[in-house]
């Protein structure tokens, strides 16, 4: 039921497609990956799936083969009629495709209410890091996502202390979720081939941040590990003068002041917030608000403080 290479290559063809490097297009073309990855991802009858990038439809059918409920998002405006003219070839149900830019999204009026979803994507490399970023964030409603992402992109989201490959952004996702790396996925089985090897990361959300918002709130929290980042090779002493630590702050978090940004677990980076911010770190619910609300992100981190964080410009 899937995309075959012969197939794939052939729908690129027949339209005249020319697959877009701005739009990070690299189209799956191997029936056993796409497998692959809904299989991880877990998803089964009754479930609610949005992929992003759904392209050609390769992962969309093997998503749909697991009867799940799959709304597919697609920002070409070329491939979107292919899109559709495959799923119609192959009376595929339960798909509905949508033409949008992913960070462009009204999430919550796309996903409806009260509802839990799971993020099932071949992710196009230029969105993969803030597009994961943002969804944690801003939309609870996606509980878990199982991401195909480039190899080095993977890193980065499940990287732990201590690893050269950790920084805000994987601080961002152990703040929000845990994540693991569930297999690693060739060059070969894209079409163009890419330059860099693909991963498959598993993110699940926990039912509260890592960090809960009565020791110190997101924005608070993220003010510090973006400026301990922005000088990751300098001790913390160093890296934090721009916040003018109060006396006493490292040794009331428990924190050497000689230790570097990569040193610390996302409890310690809480902890040193919250001792750097004094009583203004708790984020105080307003009257009538959950206390799991405030935990939901106000200007927590911008998209690009992320991606400079992260090590560099975003490349997939």
């Amino acid at each position: 039921m899937t995309l075959t290479l012969a197939e794939v290559k052939g729908l690129l063809g027949d339209n005249r497609i020319t697959p877009s490097r701005a739009l990070g297009q690299n189209f799956v073309a191997d029936p056993n990956t796409v497998r692959r990855v809904a299989r991880l991802s877990g998803v089964g009858p009754g479930d609610h799936v949005v992929e992003v990038g759904a392209g050609l439809g390769s992962l969309t059918l093997a998503l749909a083969e697991t009867g799940a409920r799959v709304l597919a998002v697609e920002r070409d405006q070329w491939l979107v009629p292919i899109l559709r003219q495959v799923l119609g070839a192959r009376g595929v149900n339960g798909v509905t495709v949508v033409q949008a830019d992913a960070m462009a999204l009204d999430w919550a009026e796309l996903l409806g209410p009260a509802t839990t979803w799971s993020l099932v994507a071949n992710l196009p490399y230029n969105v993969a890091t803030p597009l994961v970023a943002d969804l944690l964030d801003a939309v609870p409603a996606v509980a878990r996502m199982t991401v195909m992402v480039q190899r080095e992109v993977a890193d980065r989201l499940v990287a732990r202390p201590g690893s050269p490959a950790y920084g805000a952004v994987s601080v961002k996702v152990a703040y929000w979720a845990e994540a693991a790396l569930l297999g690693t996925v060739p060059a070969s089985v894209f079409v163009p081939r890419p330059r860099v090897a693909s991963a498959i990361v598993g993110i699940t959300r926990r039912p509260l941040p890592a960090v809960p918002a009565t020791v110190v709130g997101p924005d608070q929290l993220f003010r510090v590990v973006r400026t301990g980042f922005a000088q990751r090779r300098k001790m913390l002493r160093r890296a934090l003068a721009p916040l003018a630590p109060p006396p006493g702050a490292f040794a009331a978090a428990g924190v050497s002041e000689q230790a570097r940004a990569e040193d610390l677990a996302v409890a310690d980076w809480g902890r040193l917030a919250a001792a750097i911010a004094g009583p203004a770190a708790i984020a105080v619910p307003a009257k009538g608000t959950s206390p799991a609300a405030v935990t939901s992100p106000a200007a927590v981190t911008s998209r690009a403080a992320i991606t400079a964080q992260a090590g560099g410009p975003i490349d997939g």
